[in-house]
């Protein structure tokens, strides 16, 4: 029976997980959840899966949260605490690691740090600190699969036995598909009204929103651009991206025989989900299969730059290493959240990230404290820059 703990239970990776999970009862056993503010949906998954622990990384909403499980045998925690405890609990067999942003670092390391699997479906760990997470597996013996739809195809498109964070051997190139989001042809110009109703609205997947605007700006797949080169142990000449608009290869590997191996499926998150649960095994999951008859063809362009510069951006960035990734991230982050509340516009997503990497400069990232000491301080910056650039 596997043990999951599902860090940001709430959120569409964590949902997703669940249903994987219910589907399977014989097979898993949910222990811990987690979630940020959303008390009303943590009562109805504590209800219906029984937990031992339950997390809200809101002291307000923890307390809200052990209120109304009153009389349940539920134990409630609260913070960073309360995740890291979760993340690291010893009867813990499975971690899915979904909390959106970078306040999933610590708990994505105390699980790895703990040797669980742990399946990584957030971004921020990777990007802010691939090579310290990577590092941490090998010396606790963690094992890592990744949940992103592109890594997770790239996985199963290597060779049989592969261990992430090692370089793969025979690959000529890693190449991550990217669906164009619902900017695709569009021109800088045409984005500079962009909505941000517009940017939620993805033409292929359900993603909650600062995922979807990444996607509609491109940064999506510049960031997994970063997450792969720590994944896979590969460098940034062994990486490309390709657009392919309907979203079906999630992404391909190109040997050096000139082979070349993709991952095909519907654009359900539940598949990769499946795929990590219950790996080194196969399980059903509820999603219907792909019917290519139904689907007739696939096409390919390369991502237009100018228009997206924030992948770009993250391309540099990638070369660049040291703290730019985390620079990136954190400048990405609060771009982001001003976009959505209205404060920015579209394309001033991209040149808040170039401010701020012009601005925090570059230097070897020093350990876990060091690469949270640069977020915290690319956050005040950009905040700040934002307020120069308001359209609120």
């Amino acid at each position: 029976m596997k043990q999951l703990v599902v860090l940001g239970a709430t959120g569409s990776v964590g949902r997703a997980t669940l249903d994987v999970a219910g589907q399977h009862p014989d097979q898993v056993q949910v222990l811990a959840l987690t979630a940020h503010t959303d008390v009303a949906a943590m009562v109805r998954l504590c209800r219906q899966h029984r937990p031992r622990l339950a997390v809200m990384a809101d002291a307000a909403a923890a307390r809200a949260l052990a209120e109304a499980l009153g009389g349940e045998s539920i134990e409630v925690m609260a913070g960073m605490e309360g995740l890291t405890a979760a993340a690291a609990l010893p009867a813990a067999t499975e971690v899915m690691s979904a909390i959106v942003g970078a306040i999933g670092l610590r708990p994505t390391l105390a699980a790895i740090n703990a040797g669980k699997k742990v399946m990584i479906a957030n971004k921020e760990p990777l990007v802010m600190a691939g090579p310290m997470i990577m590092s941490a597996a090998r010396a606790s013996g963690a094992v890592i699969l990744p949940i992103d739809s592109e890594h997770n195809a790239l996985f199963q498109c290597l060779p049989p036995g592969y261990r992430c964070g090692t370089p793969p051997q025979g690959i000529a190139r890693l190449v991550l598909t990217a669906s164009g989001g619902p900017f695709r042809g569009w021109s800088a110009e045409a984005m500079a009204s962009v909505t941000p109703a517009q940017a939620v609205k993805h033409p292929n997947w359900v993603m909650g929103q600062k995922i979807s605007v990444d996607s509609a700006s491109m940064m999506n797949k510049g960031l997994e651009l970063i997450e792969a080169a720590a994944l896979f142990s590969v460098t940034a000449d062994q990486l490309e991206v390709m657009v392919h608009p309907q979203s079906t290869i999630h992404s391909m590997v190109t040997y050096v025989d000139g082979s070349t191996l993709a991952q095909l499926g519907s654009p359900d998150m539940r598949i990769p989900i499946a795929h990590a649960l219950a790996w080194p095994q196969r399980w059903s999951v509820d999603v219907p299969a792909l019917d290519l008859l139904a689907l007739s063809r696939l096409d390919f362009e390369a991502p237009d730059r100018h228009a997206f510069p924030c992948l770009a951006l993250a391309e540099a960035t990638l070369r660049q290493g040291g703290i730019a990734p985390v620079v990136l991230n954190a400048a990405n982050e609060m771009a982001v959240e001003a976009f959505l509340a209205g404060r920015l516009p579209f394309m001033g997503i991209p040149a808040v990230i170039s401010e701020m990497l012009e601005t925090v400069g570059s230097a070897p990232t020093a350990g876990l404290e060091h690469v949270m000491a640069i977020d915290a301080e690319t956050r005040a910056r950009a905040a700040a820059y934002v307020q120069t650039r308001s359209v609120g």
